[in-house]
């Protein structure tokens, strides 16, 4: 006959308890996965608002800080101050963005209407939502941050000019007309919107200072000649602030003017 041994109660749970707590830390693949912090740069996937899902084009992202959003709506960039509560909601107060016309700006407004206010977040193991308080969500994926391109040896192409808190893209008829690169040695080359320049610069810190600015002296007239007179007054300013984040770099003068531009590739 067996004898049943009698195991003391508590034991008894312990082995149940353990298996309990990793059934909860593992995925149906069997691999153990933590939830995401909200902090972090995601990819874009959907929105549902109003009965709708909108696909997002693959260049809309949100890169969230501990008080700022930085992002990408699709076609526009976009900052945002944000207050997180937590890791259960964030506070989204809107702020500057580029103002250039895209191809799928509905979209882009649907993701701006959403991004702001208080939101509710909702981590999965693989991915962050943000709900609105009428249940329409925004739904992303983590992304690896993109590395940012180099200052020097990068051909920058403008595409956006600003004024204070003001960011208006460059005029249709002028779009890629504008561009410069910077050399190792601090040799500055380019176009300004017609005409061709050339100028010394100097890198200290934070800060690009441009030389006096030699160019060719074609007439430019319409949009092309007004973002050019644009940029020679601005680099002939004094000390730009710059800053890169990816592949766009922002150079701010001391009055709050400015330009954008995206690496467009690296230059020979």
């Amino acid at each position: 006959m067996r004898t049943l041994r009698h195991v003391p109660t508590g034991l008894a749970l312990v082995p149940a308890l353990v298996l309990a707590l990793a059934a909860c830390g593992q995925t149906e693949e069997g691999g153990s996965r933590t939830l995401p912090e909200p902090t972090g740069s995601w990819a874009v996937e959907s929105l549902t608002t109003g009965g709708r899902t909108l696909h997002a084009p693959g260049t809309a992202r949100l890169d969230l800080a501990e008080h700022e959003a930085t992002g990408n709506y699709g076609c526009n960039g976009f900052k945002a101050a944000v207050a997180f509560a937590g890791t259960s909601a964030v506070t989204v107060t809107p702020g500057a963005t580029t103002a250039m016309a895209c191809e799928n700006m509905e979209f882009e407004t649907e993701f701006a209407k959403l991004f702001k206010g208080r939101l509710t977040i909702d981590r999965g193991p693989d991915r962050l939502t943000l709900k609105t308080a009428d249940g329409s969500t925004i739904a992303m994926t983590p992304k690896p941050p993109d590395a940012d391109a180099p200052l020097t040896v990068t051909q920058w192409t403008v595409d956006s000019l600003i004024s204070g808190a003001s960011v208006s893209s460059v005029p249709a008829e002028a779009a890629g007309k504008a561009w410069f690169t910077l050399a190792a040695d601090g040799a500055a080359s380019g176009v300004l919107g017609c005409n061709r320049f050339s100028a010394k610069a100097a890198v200290e810190g934070a800060t690009l200072t441009f030389g006096p600015v030699t160019s060719t002296r074609m007439a430019c007239e319409g949009p092309a000649g007004e973002v050019e007179r644009t940029l020679t007054e601005l680099f002939g300013s004094g000390p730009l602030t710059w800053e890169i984040q990816g592949q766009a770099l922002t150079l701010t003068a001391a009055d709050g003017k400015g330009l954008t531009a995206k690496a467009a590739s690296a230059a020979e």
